[in-house]
């Protein structure tokens, strides 16, 4: 037998440390699955609780991924109207999404797909394509197993998908349940769930139930539920029973309440329900959504999950939150006020415009302002209006005049169209602040196509296919005959070629911008030539230089219009540029940042917009050095 040599003998113990190594680091990396139902009311906030969650577990250095089950049969959000679930979110892959994804993705600053949305209908099309496909081997198809392990398998699959810039693959997955426990909808799931917590087994499944807390007045049984009074359990002793019935039992109980939670009430949930004390979260009514990660954290969420489901971070992990702080102080100390008239014809439910209202929210709160949004209904500027309700339409007129900027969101139909060009008529005379997104941006240019061109019959041919002038029209690949995932959809590029344009300069100087698309109309190529003799710039088309992606007007101090939805790209700490732009100038403050090269002031530490390249780096400067110098 050969003598094995000392260099040998180290390349076997090191290969042999590498597979320990390896073995521990699959062990690490072994997926916590965090499951958030509710119970009681839907809309009670599971969205919100889900989205602080990755965002505690964020700021710890773990990398995570979120989940949005609905119950529906649809397929998916696409063709819902706003006032059915509020606004339709748009995702890279143009996957058409609810709400809530874009909830995920602000907190998170991740990027998800179509396939973190899960639906009733998406589950039983992929069952129902397998049995016609054979698969089942002629066997009888039912909701146990085979619907039941659908959802299992695509939960496992999509949980190991990247969603953070640098590809790495998540290690934590925030799953949360629509509707409430007890609907005829979810049950499936909860089943398959019930089943998945033995297969994922106990340290790597949770269970977070979101319940309601309501507050009466003593002797007042038959009185509405009020901010004052005595804290009913009730209700969510009920809804846990419920729960526990369908075989989940809940690890965190997250009781909403419309004030502070007492240490009585605490208990007995806590008695009731089968866990600790320390297990029952208060949740109670903030001034702003940015406190609720602080909000969970201080009830020591952190610390539960991390022995809860073995989870591997340093426990004084905070620069995230930090940053969370930073902003849930400003908004509290912020005083001066800039007000943004929003003209659409959703304005009755704020949720049909979510995502505009964030971007809004992130640019206001970047430069010091505070928001107040002036909703307006289109329909009540119309002159019909004045003949029939002339109160709504002076009151509309009144909000409007008195806005420090006018925002044209995206929608459908022809319903307050007119309405929306004569705000958009009043704006650019006027010289307010003006920004336009998709339908926004195409009434732009109906309206300086009527008013400035002389073009009176100018339209849309989505609302008049025999106008004379057809300004906008239907894109070649649109299909009229299906309306689910027929339109221009998902993150398209967008040249940006001239030099002097605001929106380039809003943008850092870039050459292009990639930003989300959903639309089935575009503004007309051949008509480009008439609107830029007159000062009316298309300064953004896509990659092959046919379809209009950027307007701007000259001689106004913001008048902006984009094809595309920069809402749905906006984060806390990275206010979209269009957005930004229109609160600068509707603040008076645009010309002085453009001076500066696009920088805001040096105390706007949490954002990305501020002076410094890199705003992790200005958190730890200014607040994390002293701790640094303490713990050295």
């Amino acid at each position: 037998m050969l003598p094995v040599s000392g260099r040998i003998l180290r390349n076997f113990q090191r290969l042999r440390l590498t597979r320990c190594s390896r073995a521990q680091g699959e062990t690490k990396r072994q997926m916590k699955y965090i499951l958030v139902t509710g119970g009681v009311i839907s809309g009670i906030g599971k969205g919100i609780i889900a989205s602080s969650i990755g965002t505690i577990l964020k700021s710890c250095g773990l990398h995570v991924t979120s989940i949005k089950i609905d119950p529906y049969i649809n397929i998916d959000a696409g063709t819902f109207s706003p006032y059915e679930h509020g606004e339709v979110f748009v995702l890279d892959d143009g996957g058409e999404v609810d709400l809530d994804l874009g909830n995920y993705e602000r907190f998170l600053d991740i990027r998800l797909t179509r396939d973190n949305n899960i639906t009733t209908g998406k589950i039983y099309q992929s069952v129902i394509n397998k049995e016609r496909k054979g698969d089942y081997l002629g066997k009888t198809v039912q909701v146990v197993p085979h619907i039941t392990d659908a959802i299992q398998e695509w939960v496992v699959r999509q949980a190991l998908i990247p969603v953070d810039s640098d590809g790495v693959e998540p290690e934590v997955c925030v799953i949360e349940l629509g509707g409430t426990v007890g609907d005829i909808e979810s049950m499936p799931f909860i089943e398959a769930f019930r089943q998945f917590q033995f297969k994922a087994k106990r340290e790597n499944f949770c269970n977070i139930h979101v319940s309601l807390v309501p507050q009466v007045p003593g002797n007042a049984s038959l009185i509405q539920p009020s901010t004052t009074g005595e804290q009913k359990t009730k209700p969510t002793q009920n809804s846990v029973r419920e729960l526990r019935g369908l075989g989940l039992s809940p690890d965190l109980i997250v009781c909403r309440c419309t004030t502070p939670m007492e240490k009585s009430v605490k208990e007995k949930i806590s008695m009731f329900c089968h866990v600790e004390p320390e297990q029952v979260i208060c949740v109670y009514d903030v001034c702003s959504l940015y406190r609720v990660p602080l909000l969970l954290e201080a009830e020591g969420v952190v610390g539960y999950f991390k022995e809860r489901l073995n989870l591997q971070f340093e426990a004084n992990s905070r620069r995230l939150l930090n940053k969370w702080k930073e902003m849930a102080d400003r908004y509290d100390r912020t005083l001066e006020t800039c007000s943004i008239a929003l003209v659409g014809k959703y304005t009755k439910l704020s949720d049909s415009y979510a995502s505009v209202i964030k971007a809004l929210e992130h640019a206001a709160l970047a430069i010091n302002q505070k928001l107040e949004v002036k909703y307006i209904d289109s329909a009540d500027l119309e002159p019909c209006r004045q003949l029939d309700e002339p109160v709504k339409y002076h009151e509309a007129w009144q909000n409007l005049c008195s806005a420090n900027g006018v925002l044209v969101p995206g929608g459908f139909g022809f319903r307050g169209t007119e309405g929306k060009i004569l705000a958009i008529a009043w704006a650019r005379r006027q010289k307010k602040p003006f920004l336009g997104v998709c339908l926004g941006m195409q009434l732009a240019v109906v309206e300086f196509a009527r008013n400035a061109l002389n073009w009176s019959d100018a339209n849309s041919t989505e609302f008049n296919p025999n106008t004379k002038y057809p300004v906008v029209i239907d894109m070649p690949e649109h299909n009229p005959g299906e309306m689910g995932g027929t339109m221009r959809l998902g993150k398209r590029k967008t040249i940006l070629k001239e030099k002097n344009s605001v929106l380039r300069r809003l943008y850092k100087d870039c050459d292009y911008i990639e930003e989300r698309h959903r639309h089935r109309y575009e503004v007309n190529p051949e008509m480009r030539s008439n609107f830029e003799e007159k000062g009316f710039r298309f300064v953004g088309q896509d990659v092959e230089g046919e379809r209009m992606e950027i307007i701007e007007l000259d001689e106004h101090p913001y008048f902006v219009g984009v094809q595309y939805h920069p809402e749905f790209t906006s984060r806390p700490m990275k206010p979209s540029p269009p957005y930004l732009g229109l609160m600068l100038a509707a603040s008076g403050k645009l010309q002085r940042y453009l001076e500066k090269g696009c920088r805001l002031s040096p105390r706007d530490t949490y954002s990305d917009q501020s002076g410094s390249s890199s705003p992790d780096s200005e958190i730890v400067d200014l607040k994390l050095s002293a701790i640094l110098t303490q713990e050295s």
